[in-house]
């Protein structure tokens, strides 16, 4: 494939994670498309839901992101739809992120592009978030996801939550969807030995920006029945800022209070090299350490 001038990553979550055909097909919308590269998919059965992680040139990338939208949209039936992570859509959200060669007014443009084509072909009632919201109070996923899939055809009738394009209401089986421009996102789950889930809702109130707690973080408290424990599950919006080591040190603190260990974290999707680096030269000790001295990163310059 030829190189790319123009880069940039979508990471669509889709509300299905337990039935491996349907997966499939809204996978195979990213593959073996000139100008696009899918790199990763991640299912969660006890979420019920997909992150799919795919680069492109901005016009490929967006017939791909239409096309598996498109499939989610006549495949999954949000009313029969049940996980343990919040959610409003078929698909759910679609975040673009600018990589290489394209800014952030770009990866807005093309978000709003594909937010109105979408709504136009599917009958999707669509809003816009982080840098492409019309408001601010639509920046914040989690305030336009308040209420999930059952509280949206009362939320979309108030003024101020009518949806940025389609129709003025829910799609009857795909609810609705968020579409956005944004920075990298860590997806990051921190699992702990116990079915206690306020154990979990109160670590989660206690690390969230909202609640307090750190910046640049937003958590929930999640139940993983199948496994018999509960989840601090968490969304860092800027990893530059508010470090992995500092969220993860901080809920053990708080687990321990709890008497309550930490059993183990996962990070969903992919995650920038940075990220991890900056980890583990916490840990390790390490002084004056740059990802530049990691062999891959200058590999790939």
């Amino acid at each position: 494939m030829p190189a790319m001038t123009k880069i940039l990553e979508c990471v669509p979550n889709f509300s299905e994670g337990r039935d491996l055909e349907k997966i499939e097909r809204i996978v195979q919308a990213f593959r073996s498309r000139e100008g696009v590269k899918l790199l990763d998919c991640q299912r969660d059965e006890d979420h019920n839901r997909c992150v799919v992680t795919v680069v492109g040139e901005p016009e490929p990338l967006k017939a791909a992101v239409l096309e598996a939208m498109g499939v989610a949209v006549a495949g999954i039936d949000m009313r029969w739809h049940k996980g343990q992570h919040p959610r409003m859509g078929a698909v759910d959200v679609v975040p673009f992120i600018p990589v290489k060669g394209v800014s952030m007014p770009e990866a807005v443009e093309l978000s709003r592009q594909v937010a109105k084509a979408a709504a136009e072909t599917l009958q999707l009632p669509i809003f816009l978030y982080e840098e492409s919201a019309t408001a601010v109070h639509r920046r914040n996923l989690a305030d336009i996801r308040k209420g999930q899939f059952e509280g949206m055809p009362e939320k979309v009738k108030q003024p101020e939550w009518k949806p940025d394009f389609g129709p003025v209401g829910v799609h009857p089986s795909a609810g609705v969807t968020a579409v956005g421009a944004r920075m990298p996102l860590v997806a990051y789950n921190v699992n702990l030995g116990t079915a206690n889930l306020e154990i979990a809702n109160d670590i989660a109130r206690k690390i969230r920006h909202l609640s307090g707690g750190l910046r640049y973080c937003k958590a929930l408290g999640i139940g993983l029945k199948d496994r018999g424990i509960v989840q601090v599950s968490i969304n860092m919006t800027d990893y530059t800022k508010t470090a992995l080591y500092r969220v993860f040190e901080l809920i053990r603190i708080e687990a321990r209070r709890w008497g309550v260990p930490v059993v183990g974290s996962e990070i969903v999707g992919l995650v920038p090299m940075g990220a991890l680096v900056d980890t583990a030269a916490y840990y390790l000790q390490l002084e004056n350490f740059k990802t530049e001295q990691v062999l891959e990163s200058r590999i790939y310059e």
